[in-house]
């Protein structure tokens, strides 16, 4: 059995312990809270882009951009968004084994098949470590990060998709349902499918548009940019997961945390109150020695 004094300094570590990840707690709070401000803020301009899309494209059955059509998979990309620091619950490790899965079942673990681009430090280590393809990477994201941040390795995706260097290209992220609720998500985002550009509630309104030089033009600057907005959109979601579930674990721990100080401080007690009780008996047996 532990001492009187091993007992309390595990208190009063356990106590300090308690005090770090309360104070992890709220600050994940404070950053949810903005994360799903930024979230929705930007759902205007998915709207309105998606809009201007679905104009165009349902109303050209001529064109033949790249991003439209349909071809013959010999090779997928895959955008992977994890974080660049743990503590957040199972949130890296359920997009690392869906990732990992699908590799293994679609692809046979076949690294000329794919390629990977990946965001966040956690995820780019685990794939590196085991030799998986990484094509690109993007680490140290600010906790609310702005387009710049990945608009690198989103170019280069949609880019790679457009020179037929792989055939689709997916994203794999954690999808942010509710505070308590996340799902990993893997959405396709190339090549575009009828249903990334159907909206029958703006049918009637799509018919007044007019498009100067010509459709086949606008779709050229505009799809890249729509793919890409697919991509930012989904690791502003992936964001808001990651400081739900980091807030949830970060509570989990002080909540075990307090339950094992009560069990210590019962455990102290009931020590204390051994050593006490020796220390009567002791003192009566030695007064009744000198009787």
């Amino acid at each position: 059995m532990a001492s009187i004094k091993e007992i309390k300094g595990r208190i009063g570590s356990t106590k300090k312990m308690s005090q770090i990840t309360r104070a992890m707690q709220m600050v994940a709070n404070s950053k949810l809270k903005r994360a799903e401000e930024n979230s929705k803020k930007f759902q205007p301009y998915m709207d309105k882009i998606q809009e201007t899309v679905q104009a165009i494209a349902s109303g050209d059955t001529t064109s033949s951009h790249p991003m439209l059509e349909e071809r013959p998979v010999k090779r997928t990309g895959y955008i992977v968004i994890t974080a660049d620091s743990g503590l957040a619950g199972p949130y890296n490790a359920n997009v690392l084994k869906v990732v990992t899965n699908e590799i293994k079942e679609r692809h046979n673990n076949n690294a000329d098949s794919y390629d990977l681009f990946v965001i966040g430090n956690l995820g780019l280590e685990f794939l590196q470590n085991r030799d998986y393809p990484v094509a690109n990477s993007r680490t140290g994201l600010a906790d609310q990060p702005d387009f710049s941040s990945v608009k690198e390795i989103a170019q280069q995706a949609v880019s790679s998709f457009a020179n037929e260097e792989f055939d689709e290209l997916f994203i794999v992220y954690n999808k942010f349902i509710s505070v308590l609720q996340q799902e990993v998500d893997m959405r396709k985002v190339l090549p575009l499918s009828d249903s990334d550009l159907s909206n029958e509630s703006q049918s009637s309104s799509l018919s007044s548009y007019e498009f100067e030089p010509d459709k086949e033009s606008i779709l050229e600057t505009i799809l890249p940019q729509y793919a890409e907005s697919l991509i930012y959109g989904a690791l502003l979601d992936a964001k808001a997961s990651e400081h739900s579930m980091r807030m949830t674990a970060m509570q989990a721990a002080t909540d075990n945390a307090k339950e094992l100080v009560d069990d210590l401080t019962l455990q102290y007690n009931r020590a204390r109150q051994a050593a006490i009780t020796q220390e009567i008996t002791e003192i009566v047996g030695g007064a009744a020695a000198l009787e």
